[in-house]
């Protein structure tokens, strides 16, 4: 692989194009072939429902469509990328497999090509290979490889500060490595960065970003002590919710000790005076 290719592909866990790490140089200290690559986040905004891509089926289709059912896990790639996408698709099917939640029955997954040259077909070898790793034949329906036009591809990288560019030389795209998991409604909710994807952050992402529509009580207590920070793209402990439950459950356990200690007593008293 081109040297630029490798550089992007460090410099994409750190999400170039965006202030996640005030040492990060601007655009202008960069090499050519990465000044227009990297994250711009959009949390909170809106991905153009009525876009319009193919399948792998290659039949037409909405985004909208894959809306309204649950949190949605977007991610961008190319189909014959050499390296990094396979990695992202690899890292993202691991991180899937260890989640108690299942694409299709739980959330849907969208994977999109941003090279407008890449095809249908293109898209279905891609889905053949990633379900066979994933194992959950749910995911059939739930997990949708897209193709689609230039400005489609264009305004849906824009919408979600996906920016990436293209080399003529080496045929291949600098681009970032991410994924992002959206609300049911199809709004921007986070942003996870790198190639490896921690399953307790992934799984929280999708249950906060459900609006109830997933998630066990054990999720929502963990999400009580954790935040997600947008920065790092990972859920961080808020200490002072973790020590005032670690306090709460000592106090529960000491109450009940007393009660059982209490309720005996009459007990041991009685077996004394018998003797």
């Amino acid at each position: 692989m081109a040297l630029w290719a490798i550089t992007a592909a460090a410099l994409s866990v750190g999400a170039w194009g965006q202030t996640l790490d005030p040492l990060s140089p601007p655009a202008s200290a960069r090499p050519p072939q990465l000044k227009h690559v990297g994250i711009q986040q959009r949390l909170g905004k809106q991905i153009p429902a009525d876009l319009e891509f193919r399948n792998e089926a290659g039949k037409q289709v909405r985004l909208g469509q894959y809306l309204g059912n649950g949190p949605v896990i977007l991610n961008f790639v190319y189909f014959h990328c050499p390296m990094l996408c396979g990695q992202v698709l690899q890292g993202l099917t691991g991180a899937l497999r260890a989640i108690g939640y299942t694409a299709g029955r739980d959330f849907t997954v969208l994977t999109v090509s941003f090279d407008p040259q890449e095809t249908p077909e293109m898209a279905a070898a891609k889905k053949k290979m990633v379900l066979a790793t994933y194992g959950r034949p749910e995911a059939e329906k739930g997990w949708h490889f897209l193709t689609g036009s230039a400005a489609s591809i264009a305004a849906l990288t824009q919408a979600a500060g996906f920016q990436y560019q293209y080399n003529a030389q080496s045929n291949q795209f600098a681009h970032p490595t991410a994924i992002m998991v959206l609300t049911p409604e199809g709004k921007i909710a986070q942003y996870y960065y790198g190639i490896e994807y921690a399953p307790r952050d992934l799984r929280l992402g999708l249950v906060q970003a459900s609006n109830g529509q997933i998630g066990t009580l054990t999720d929502e207590a963990l999400l009580y002590c954790y935040r997600y920070d947008p920065q790092s793209g990972t859920y961080s402990a808020i200490i002072s919710r973790v020590l005032r439950i670690s306090g709460a459950v000592w106090l529960a356990m000491v109450s009940v000790f007393l009660v059982v200690m209490f309720r005996m007593e009459p007990k041991y008293r009685v077996q004394g005076r018998a003797k």
